[in-house]
């Protein structure tokens, strides 16, 4: 009894190692990011150990609002995909190649390996496929526009700097006038009232006073002499 339950076992055991699909996984890309509308190509590798036919069917998984997985499988007759089969070879690597990318297409894509004779299935790593739209420009300027309006802006603030500099001046100056005009108003009244006599010094009232003298030259001919005073 106890040899038939052994041999049941090992029975079991063979058939269940039979079952199983013998490929070898490549490691994936992990992470892709691409624009929207660009162009993207995932790739599945594995290496075979056997001259079985495996197929192999591309799987996304979507993130959902309740924080599951939506799996379904790849629509590769949808025109803007393309799956590349290889040759059978010791190596095998699908490429997936999606066009005109929409932001529906994230999510991750893996490859479902499978085989008529064996009812064990087998999910490559996948990659992750991120879209994303760019910024929108609120207005779309050439170069020459942006440009212009750069020396615009420079103009600008430099009339800005300019400017008050200069009124600064002016109102300088004119501050200046102010000052010398009232200094010349402050001299003419505290010379007003006065007589141009009050100013004249000593030495002028000298020589504006009339010439006397206690002397008198006297000449007689054949000879000269001085009157005593």
């Amino acid at each position: 009894m106890v040899l038939v339950i052994i041999f049941l076992l090992c029975s079991i055991v063979s058939v269940s190692k039979g079952q199983r699909l013998r490929v070898t996984l490549e490691a994936d890309r992990p992470f892709v990011r691409k624009q929207v509308l660009e162009t993207v190509t995932l790739e599945c590798c594995y290496g075979k150990s056997s001259g079985d036919y495996v197929a192999h069917n591309w799987i996304i998984s979507k993130l959902i609002a309740n924080s599951t997985h939506d799996l379904q499988r790849v629509n590769v007759t949808d025109l803007r995909f393309k799956d590349e089969t290889p040759k059978d070879r010791s190596k095998v690597c699908h490429k997936l190649i999606i066009m005109a990318l929409q932001p529906s297409d994230a999510g991750l894509y893996q490859c479902l390996l499978h085989n008529s004779k064996h009812s064990v299935k087998v999910l490559s790593h996948g990659t992750f496929l991120q879209v994303y739209k760019p910024m929108g420009k609120i207005l779309n300027l050439s170069e020459n526009v942006k440009n212009n309006i750069l020396t615009a802006q420079g103009i600008l603030l430099l009339l800005c700097v300019l400017l008050p500099g200069a009124k600064l001046l002016f109102k300088t100056k004119q501050i200046h006038v102010l000052e010398k005009k009232k200094a010349m108003r402050e001299e003419e009244n505290i010379y007003e009232g006065l007589r141009i006599e009050d100013f004249s010094s000593p030495y002028d009232q000298i020589q504006r006073a009339p010439a006397e003298t206690n002397y008198e030259d006297v000449y007689i001919e054949g000879e000269a002499c001085l009157e005593k005073p």
